[in-house]
């Protein structure tokens, strides 16, 4: 094998790597002692990109690439001057560590956009995932190849089998061109070597890979993978004195298996029965008092792998902005199998599943014709119901109807990516039997989107993106009134002119869409966008929207300095404005943002921010009542980090949000310890405080509140103070045994006082009770707002709390032959509220270690058979 250079009628060269076939057999240890390592020609010819960018590299690396029938094999040999100086760090697979690397990256499609990446530390450690829009990687991927690592007396070498089954491409008669690259990295050096260089200030990644020729006349077995699975699970928990539905221990085997199955050399279909979709790691605890769900990222390995392909609306553009805005999520894959969402009357013990099991899912995925990429996936959950008992009697009840998801996802790349043009659509429909679920939950829903994007040069320096989409949800009236007065949406805002709540409605639809144009090769970038979503919009049946009722823009501009000086290494500043309307013309954000990050001669680096925030309109603050000002606002964030390289790495960060009326402020840090090379730690504390003077708690019917349309909206001074960790313990023993350890401890304590309520719409005047005519007793939380007025007392609840968790879980993983897995889970969760607001470390502290924990133990055995 030899690489060459050839020139193309563009003006870059390209260069051309071939593979050699070979029938020898050989043993994937590391050593690279057969003869096809030693006869065959190298690719040698490696580009330093840092730390001294565009020069040679300060170690030769040699490559070798051969082929037979069914898998591609490629031997490395790293040369090092200083081979006891070698940086061989042992992790679990796909955990980055400081370590010395080879990567070798492919297009099999040779569509310039997409490809695979596998890697190999000088440990032993595997590393593999997906290159998707470019320039952007994703390590959900695991696929099943073989790679070894030696260190010797010259260095280092890597030896990988990567079988074609584990590559989608589309099988040519007069042979295959492949787009390939390598990466070494020296980690002492905090060096990186590339076949194929990208300079700093460029872009493009999988559109600069060299060609691999030679792969000629290649019949590669079908690709059947059968993963049959044996797991069984046990719970404990504190299920309380005279529980019917729960002694304290729960028993569950299953049984399944997952299928893979190529169809042809392009295509993937990955289906499963009786799935075992949960999740390994669990979930962090979170205080919300926002009106705005929380987000949680997927951990099921079905939906990871893969996932990119259905992103929507972010092709062509590889640098994103965004203020104030959260991109519509069309497919948010946390909604298949989420918490049944049927509500569950007051009772006295209460039995009912944390999720809704899943009966089957398939998903396809893969390109046809060279250009057009696929994606679906169709899944069924089944009717979820809830058993309780109140007063010595025993009901049950219907929480999740059985339920059909479908998404699709088509795109087509034209001119080898220059332009893409795409569209995504998504179904949920419901089978309800329990008619008072159909007060809750919608009927059906419909999304779907038209998404693009072209390049305006040749170099590929601007681009253009935008999408489109629509939706459209069905049913009955009770729902989709209460659809239209949700977070989301707000319809019964009083003052506002254009929303209204139609109570006889059936179905809501509306539309949003964006348009980005970005500047993103050369020292200077530019990035602007101009965005929308309706009041009406609505995807969450499969999606994720936090809010609507949003026309948002902003222009950026930066530069960066990537050439090292006698101070730095690199060093960008950037700046952007940035505003936000609603439908009706009112101004509901705004601002100017300053930002930064310089990277020292020692690694050592700050990056900062700084915004501030004139008084605007706020349409959310009353949750469904009138408008109220957004006070000017300033913030101040910083980080400093100190060398990657090092066996201890620290960051520090702080920042604060602060207005005439309020602050928030916050404080982290992060600390990575290697105490030994198969041993890291990493412990992030923060400490977060709020103060301010106007925190929502509830609004109250009242037809005397004529200045606010008949509602009494109620805030208060807060003060909260949250104590939080993330602590994570990564012991990897060879690589493919390891134990993952993780805890997060919490603590929050959150104080109300000062209680109010809103004056006047569109202000920032308030009526304090206890002052003036009204009254506010402290002992019980009565309110009576106008003293020996006609308006009616009432009564707020205490809502100060002190709320303590624990969470965490230990993972054994054992890959004890390539794809087939055993792993040993251990969850352990403890969590308590009280109704004190004041923040007592030692208190707190206490009372998660006497709290009764919930147990889960589960072990799986799961074996990989390729048919």
């Amino acid at each position: 094998m030899f690489a060459e250079e050839s020139d193309s009628a563009a003006t870059k060269k390209i260069i051309i790597v071939r593979a050699e076939r070979t029938d020898e057999p050989i043993k994937i240890d590391g050593l690279l002692n057969e003869k096809i390592w030693k006869n065959n020609s190298s690719v040698d010819d490696f580009t330093q990109r840092d730390p001294v960018e565009n020069t040679k590299p300060t170690e030769k690396t040699e490559v070798r690439i051969v082929y037979t029938n069914d898998a591609i094999y490629i031997g490395a040999r790293m040369l090092d001057s200083f081979p006891d100086s070698i940086v061989a760090n042992l992790a679990r697979r796909d955990v980055d560590i400081n370590s010395d690397m080879f990567e070798v990256f492919l297009d099999p499609y040779f569509d310039h956009l997409t490809g695979f990446y596998f890697g190999i530390n000088a440990a032993g450690t595997l590393y593999d995932g997906t290159l998707y829009n470019d320039s952007w990687n994703d390590n959900s991927w695991d696929g099943v190849w073989e790679g070894k690592a030696h260190i010797d007396d010259k260095g280092w070498t890597a030896e990988m089998r990567i079988p074609f089954s584990q590559l989608r491409f589309s099988l040519k008669p007069n042979g295959n061109i492949l787009g390939i690259n390598f990466e070494r990295i020296i980690a002492r050096k905090h060096e990186q070597d590339y076949l194929v260089y990208i300079p700093k200030n460029s872009n493009g990644f999988v559109s600069r890979f060299a060609e691999l020729v030679g792969i000629e006349n290649i019949n590669p077995p079908r690709d059947f993978e059968l993963l049959p699975y044996v797991t069984t699970k046990a719970e404990f928990s504190d299920a309380g004195n005279g529980n019917p539905f729960n002694n304290g221990s729960a028993y569950t085997p299953s049984l399944g298996a997952d299928i893979k199955m190529g169809l042809g050399t392009n295509l993937t279909l990955n289906a499963s029965i009786n799935p075992d979709f949960g999740q390994v790691e669990i979930d962090p605890a979170v205080i919300n008092l926002s009106d705005v769900e929380t987000f949680f990222n997927e951990k099921r390995p079905f939906f990871v792998e893969g996932s990119n392909i259905f992103e929507f609306g972010r092709g062509g553009v590889t640098n994103y902005w965004n203020f104030n805005w959260w991109n519509p999520s069309f497919f948010y894959s946390r909604r298949i199998g989420r918490a049944p969402q049927g509500s569950i009357p007051s009772a006295d013990f209460v039995n009912e599943p944390t999720g809704t099991h899943i009966l089957g899912a398939a998903k396809i995925t893969g390109k046809v014709d060279g250009d057009w990429n696929i994606g679906a996936i169709q899944a069924l959950t089944s009717r979820e119901t809830a058993d309780y008992q109140t007063a010595g009697q025993k009901y049950s009840i219907e929480i999740e109807p059985l339920t059909y998801y479908g998404i699709f996802r088509l795109q087509k790349e034209i001119n080898k990516g220059h332009q893409g043009i795409g569209i995504i659509s998504t179904f949920t429909n419901r089978f309800f039997k329990d008619p008072v679920l159909k007060d809750q939950l919608n009927n059906n829903a419909l999304a779907a989107g038209l998404d693009g994007w072209t390049f305006l040069d040749s170099s590929g320096t601007w681009v253009m993106n935008g999408w489109f989409g629509s939706s459209f949800v069905k049913g009955n009236q009770a729902d989709i009134t209460m659809l239209q007065t949700s977070s989301r949406h707000y319809f019964q805002r009083p003052d506002s002119k254009l929303l209204k709540v139609d109570s006889n409605a059936t179905s809501l639809n509306g539309f949003a869409g964006r348009i980005v144009l970005s500047k993103q090769k050369g020292n200077w970038g530019v990035n602007s966008a101009i965005g929308l979503i309706s009041p009406g919009f609505e995807i969450n049946d499969l999606g994720f929207l936090p809010t609507s009722d949003i026309i948002n823009m902003h222009f950026a501009s930066w530069y960066q300095w990537t050439k090292p000086t006698s101070i730095y290494r690199n060093l960008m500043l950037g700046g952007a404005i940035f505003r936000n309307y609603d439908f009706e013309g009112n101004i509901t954000w705004n601002g100017i943002f300053h930002n930064g990050n310089i990277q020292f001669l020692n690694y050592y680096g700050i990056n900062w921010d700084l915004a501030y925030n004139p008084q605007t309109l706020n349409i959310r603050a009353t949750r469904g009542g009138p408008a109220m000002i957004n006070p000017e606002g300033y913030q101040v964030d910083i980080n400093l980090s100190s060398d990657l390289r090092k066996n201890l790495v620290v960051s520090i960060g702080s920042g604060s949000y602060w207005t005439h009326y309020s602050s928030q402020w916050y404080l982290n840090s992060e600390v990575d310890l290697n105490p030994s090379p198969n041993i890291s730690l990493s412990i992030i504390p923060e400490l977060d405080r709020t103060d301010d003077n106007v925190q929502w708690v509830n609004s109250y019917s009242d037809p005397f509140a004529t200045a606010t349309f008949g509602k009494r909206y109620v805030f208060a001074a807060f003060h909260q103070t949250t104590l939080s960790a993330g602590i994570r313990l990564n012991w990897t023993f060879t690589p493919q045994l390891s134990l993952q350890l993780y805890a997060q401890p919490l603590i929050s304590a959150g104080d109300y006082s000062s209680f109010k309520e809103l004056a006047n719409p569109s202000s920032y005047s308030f009526n304090i009770y206890g002052q003036g005519n009204s009254t506010f007793n402290q002992n019980n939380y009565s309110v009576d707002p106008d003293g020996s007025g006609p308006a009616q007392p009432f009564t707020i609840d205490n809502p100060d709390f002190n709320f303590v968790s624990l969470r965490g879980n230990a993972v054994l993983r054992w890959e004890y032959t390539p794809g087939s897995v055993v792993y040993l889970v251990w969850t352990q969760t403890r969590s308590d509220q009280e109704t004190i607001g004041e923040f007592q470390l030692n208190h707190s502290f206490n009372r998660i270690w006497t709290l009764h924990p919930d147990n889960i133990f589960i072990l799986k055995f799961t074996y990989w058979l390729n048919l």
